[in-house]
Parts: structure tokens; sequence; C-alpha cells
């Protein structure tokens, strides 16, 4: 329950601080990756139902992910951004100052919701050729386009929510949230796709409204428990007037972030129109793959937000060895089991691709290509880790270089290379070779900034892991 006292943290905050990391992990890890698992489902029940329409279906809405990975990459960013900043002024116990992050959810929202949902609704057949689409997918694509676009702030304002619960130790609502809209999402597919009972039957189309209507959901249900009484917050109107000041720290953090998956959407956008080269076959064969692949990361995305809001926390309380012990203990377990996973997607791959399409020339291009694609993602997991340690340290900048050098460095060039001797299968190699080198120079500047902290002299003047929460604000050196 929340203390209501000046200088007190709420008890799912305190423990940031001294509740055993293992445990830790696993009780802000386990709603996030059950979030996770709601929202891959969600994805896959749209790739099973488009499926049963044809594979151009699929391909339509494959050529669009980069524009979603857009909208996600702008609420992502300012959602780090929060996250890191609120779990750090909840380690220096400045709850007014937690609140006024908080309330920047609210304009931010708004300006980038519009930002997005004007180009996606009014100029969807023109965004749709610039992403790569041909003559064929087109105008299926325009459509999901037009009416995905109508729930953008709705996305925006549930990926931005969800890091700030997260930053105040509080997983469960947010995972409540998206379970919730992901299953309406899910009943709601074949209503609107296939026109069942009243619904008229709008294709692609419907499966965009689906996610509009099951967006709206959750966004009602965050908005509701962040004004909540016993909300870990106790925002007022005033916290939500829009805060320059604020702002600005948050994308000092989020910017890097942001930027980080932008070029990940570029990057996306060219290996698309390398894909489509190849024709709509390959196209539908690279969106199963990657939604059945996205299961993989299902465990490193529930760890990466169990980490970030412990790492903000013990860089605002300078508790330096909880903190490390923390990335070394997260790395280990997202790479035992993305190895576990990835066996198992090796090995069934032909069984769980022929669920979505059991065309025969389809499983003959996917089949072989996710096995390359999951072939190295044991060193995908430590790798993100790392990155999002140097976010929980407000070095956004570093984060952002060390994902530039696997998009830019190791995976452009093997896109624009490998293709011309290799065919579609030196796209499919392209992706664990940036695996390979970006995990090689996260793990080198991670140990780098391990031993610069050591021989700083800093972990001298921390307190032990075990302290208690009243400790934690003692005046201790700094890294800012």
């Amino acid at each position: 329950m929340k203390t209501g006292k000046p200088g007190e943290l709420h008890e799912a905050t305190a423990r940031l601080g001294t509740e055993r990391l293992g445990k830790l992990l696993f009780r802000l890890g386990a709603p996030s990756t059950a979030s996770m698992v709601a929202m891959s489902l969600y994805m896959l029940a749209d790739t099973f139902w488009l499926g049963q329409l044809s594979y151009e279906a699929i391909a339509a809405v494959t050529i669009t992910f980069p524009f979603f990975v857009v909208v996600f990459a702008i609420g992502y960013g300012s959602g780090v951004g929060a996250n890191a900043l609120a779990s750090r002024r909840f380690g220096e116990r400045n709850t007014e100052a937690t609140n006024q992050v908080a309330g920047q959810v609210f304009p931010l929202t708004v300006i980038f919701g519009l930002a997005f949902t004007i180009p996606s609704v009014v100029f969807a057949r023109q965004l749709a050729l610039v992403l790569g689409a041909t003559s064929g997918i087109v105008d299926l694509a325009a459509d999901y386009l037009v009416y995905f676009g109508w729930g953008i702030p709705f996305i925006l304002f549930r990926v931005i929510t969800r890091n700030v619960f997260q930053a105040a130790g509080d997983v469960t609502k947010p995972m409540i949230f998206t379970i919730a809209g992901a299953m309406l999402n899910i009943i709601l597919d074949p209503f609107l796709i296939f026109g069942w009972g009243p619904f008229p039957a709008m294709g692609v189309g419907g499966a965009g409204l689906a996610t509009t209507i099951s967006g709206a959901l959750s966004t009602a249900l965050s908005c509701y428990y962040l004004f909540r009484p016993k909300s870990v917050y106790s925002l007022k109107l005033h916290h939500l007037k829009p805060n320059l000041h604020i702002i600005t720290q948050i994308y000092r953090v989020g910017l890097p972030s942001m930027l980080m998956d932008l070029t990940e959407a570029g990057i996306f956008v060219v290996f698309n129109r390398i894909v489509a080269g190849f024709g709509p076959l390959a196209l539908a064969a690279l969106g199963i793959a990657i939604r059945i692949a996205d299961l993989a990361f299902i465990p490193v995305v529930g760890i990466a937000h169990a980490l970030l809001p412990i790492v903000g926390f013990c860089f605002g309380a300078r508790l330096w060895e909880r903190l490390w012990a923390a990335v070394k203990q997260g790395s280990v377990i997202v790479a035992v089991m993305l190895g576990a996973v990835s066996i198992l997607l090796a090995v069934f791959a032909p069984r769980v691709i022929a669920v979505f399409n059991d065309d025969p020339e389809l499983l003959a291009i996917a089949v072989p290509g996710m096995r390359i694609f999951v072939s190295a993602l044991v060193l995908v997991g430590p790798a993100i880790m790392f990155i999002i340690t140097f976010q929980g340290l407000s070095r956004g900048w570093t984060a952002i270089s060390l994902s530039l050098v696997r998009q830019l460095l190791f995976l452009l060039p093997a896109l624009i290379i490998l293709p011309r001797y290799m065919g579609l299968t030196g796209v499919w190699v392209s992706l664990p070779i940036s695996d390979v080198g970006g995990a090689v120079v996260a793990a080198f500047w991670i140990y780098r900034e391990y031993q610069r902290q050591k021989r700083s002299g800093i972990w001298d003047a921390s307190p032990p892991t075990e302290a208690a929460p009243d400790t934690l604000l003692q005046t201790r050196p700094t890294l800012d």
C-alpha cells in the first residue's frame, strides 16, 4: 500500500532496491512476458486469419510493418525515457517529480498521435507505396493502414504508460491491460475479416480495425488506473500540462532509443524492398517467419522490462554492486531461454509454418529462412540486456551507438551485398551475421563500462545491496 508520507516509497518501488534479484527479475519480468505472449498471440492470430484469405493478404500487412515499428519506436522511446527518469526519481525519493514525469504521457500521446494518424488515414496509398508495396498488394496494404491508423494514439498511450507503471515496480496492471486488449483483438479478428454474424466482411481492413478497437480498451484501462487513488502515482490535472524541461530530460534518454528503433524501421524498409523483388510469396514467407520468430524474443522483452527499472533505481540510489549483479543475472537468463526456444523453432519449423499456410512453395522458402533467422538469437538476448543497461544509466547515446553498429555496420552491408551472390538466402544470412557482430561489440562495451566504474572508486561509497530503503537517500559520489 502507498504510505502517503513525503520521501517514502510505494512498497513495490522500494523492493527494487532490496528484494532478492532472481525473485525480482522474475516478478517484474513474468507479467511483461505474459503481456508479450498475449501480443504475440494476437499478431499470430492476425497472420493465421489473413492466411486463410491469401498469402497476398499476409504480404500486404508485412509491408506495413516498418510503419508499425516507427509508431512503436516513438512510443517505446518516450516510455523508456520516462521509465528511466521516473525510476531514478523514485530512487531519489522525489515523488512529486515522478508524478510530473508520468503526467507527460498525455501531451506526448496527443502530439505524436496526430502526427501519425493523419498520414496513415489520409495518405494511406502513398504511404504503402513508400513502404515498398507492389501493384498486387498496394490496395490491401492501404486498406489496412487506414483502419490501423485510427488506433495509433491508443498504441502510443499504452506503450508509454506501460513503462511508467514499470518504473514504479508495478508490472501487474500493464500486463492485465495488454492481455485484455490482445484477447479482444483475437476475438474480433475473424468477425471483422470474414464478416461473421452481423459484422461486415472487411478483409485486411478488418484486422486493422480489430487492432484499433482493442487498443481503445487498453487505453481506457490504463487511464483509469493511472488516476485511481490506489495507483503508485498521485496524478493531478496540473501534472498533465506539457513541461518542456521534463520532456527534454525524457528524450535525453529516450531519443537514442527512439532513433535506434527508427533506424531499424528504415532497415526493415530496405529489407522489404529487397525481399519484394523475389515476389509476394517471398514477402509472405518473411512475414510468417518474423511472426513466429517473435516468440523467441518474448523472454528477452520480459527481462528487459524488468531490468530497466532495476538499473534506473540502483543508479539513483547508487547501489552499484546490485546493479551489475542484475545485469549479469538477466543476461544469463535470456541466453538460456533463447537457446532453448531457438532449438524448438528450428526443429519444428515446417509444422509451425504450415499452421498459417501450407502452400508447398511457401514452405520451401519460409522453413530454411526461419532456421537461419533463429540461428544466432542466443547472442541477441545478452546484447539487448547490455543496451538496456546503458539506457538505465542515462547513457542513451551509448545505447543507440551499439544498436547502430549492428544495423549499419553489419546488417545493411550484408543486405546489400549477399543477395547479389546468394539470392534470397543472402537476405536470411544477413540477420545472424548482424546478430553476432552486434553482440560482440556490445559485450566489449559493457565490460569496458563495468571496469571503468570499478576503477573510479564509487563502489567504495556504496551501501551493501541488502541495505534498507531508508538508507538509500544518503549522499554518494555520482557518475553524472
